[in-house]
């Protein structure tokens, strides 16, 4: 993956974006491709990226309770398992 092309870049920035409390999907940061926004945070090894706010588009983790802790340590509302999406997901 080439993580200095424009698209992956356009991603990363996506995520960048995504305040403290909200999360939003794959699809979000790259519509009609997010199985290539899933790719770019895969390969992407920076600390600083809050990766944990993107999550499936029925809200469910790709990264399980680590993923779970973080998301809860910044107040994102969940209804059993998956993020509540009609609270926590950042409009378009």
């Amino acid at each position: 993956m080439n993580l200095d092309s424009e698209r992956a870049r356009r991603v990363l920035d996506r995520v960048r974006e995504v305040p403290e409390g909200f999360v939003r999907t794959y699809g979000d940061l790259e519509p009609g491709a997010p199985r290539f926004a899933g790719a770019v945070l895969a390969d992407h090894h920076d600390p600083e990226l809050p990766w944990h706010r993107i999550v499936r588009a029925d809200g469910s983790l790709a990264q399980g309770e680590r993923q779970r802790r973080l998301l809860e340590a910044e107040g994102v509302p969940f209804r059993g398992e998956r993020v509540d999406m009609r609270v926590a997901r950042l409009p378009l």
